[in-house]
């Protein structure tokens, strides 16, 4: 049978997730959800410190597959958007950093998806949006909460409520993705950055993911209490006592402590 995912190893610490299934640009079908899920599990159990997501052929994912959707019950439906819910929320549970490589086309789940990453980097010219309106439907798998939470709240309603895409370029300016590049440049540019944040400190980084994350949902004075009682751990860390010393003797520290 066809696989529909692919996970690699690129370099020390970085992983990368392939959507392969150009045919059907990318949809997440039931098998193909349950491909990702496992693929994302693995990458954890192999302690990714980045992991990168992207597509293959024209599309980085076309959402579900509407397809094999309309020949279901409702019972079948559910079960199909609570995988595809399991997965996007895996992405966002990871304590590594991730980032979605959206070389093609984003819609529906595919940008739900990437939503859930850390980082967005785009190819320019491309098209995203949560299109679920087209079919009388709503973003279910995060995109009704993430997306307000990226772009606003007005300009998330606007793209929800019409349905319509947005080039790549509209979503930078509005900071739907980090940055837009040429799609030939745009592998060379993830690896470079995958390659980057893998030198980082794991816990420090993951550390930062969780400050950031459950400090934007409280009052500033609790998020602030929230990152002083962070302080101990990494100040402590044998990661932190390398970057001192790296610092001291002028060359590159090298991090080997392990997100928890």
């Amino acid at each position: 049978m066809k696989q529909d995912v692919f996970l690699d190893a690129r370099d020390d610490h970085v992983f990368e997730i392939r959507l392969e299934r150009p045919e059907r640009m990318n949809a997440l079908g039931v098998a193909t959800v349950r491909a990702l899920g496992e693929a994302i599990d693995e990458a954890t159990k192999r302690r990714a410190r980045v992991l990168l997501i992207r597509g293959s052929g024209r599309a980085f994912c076309a959402g579900a597959d509407l397809k094999e959707r309309k020949g279901m019950d409702l019972a079948a439906r559910l079960a199909h958007n609570a995988a595809i819910n399991a997965a996007v929320d895996a992405i966002a549970a990871a304590r590594c950093v991730t980032i979605a490589v959206l070389n093609g086309l984003a819609l529906g789940g595919g940008l739900e998806m990437a939503l859930a990453c850390d980082l967005r980097l785009a190819a320019s010219g491309i098209q995203l949006g949560l299109t679920e309106s087209r079919v009388g439907a709503f973003p279910g798998a995060g995109g009704s909460q993430r997306l307000p939470r990226v772009v606003g709240v007005s300009r998330a309603l606007h793209m929800m409520l019409t349905g319509e895409p947005v080039s790549s370029e509209y979503a930078l300016g509005i900071g739907l993705v980090n940055e837009v590049v040429l799609p030939e440049a745009l592998t060379e540019r993830a690896h470079a950055i995958a390659r980057l944040l893998g030198q980082r400190s794991a816990p420090a980084q993951a550390t930062l993911k969780r400050l950031v994350y459950e400090g934007i949902e409280l009052p500033l004075e609790a998020a602030l209490r929230l990152e002083r009682a962070a302080l101990p751990g990494i100040l402590g860390s044998a990661d932190y006592a390398e970057g001192l010393t790296a610092f001291e003797e002028k060359r590159a520290p090298h991090f080997t402590g392990v997100a928890e």
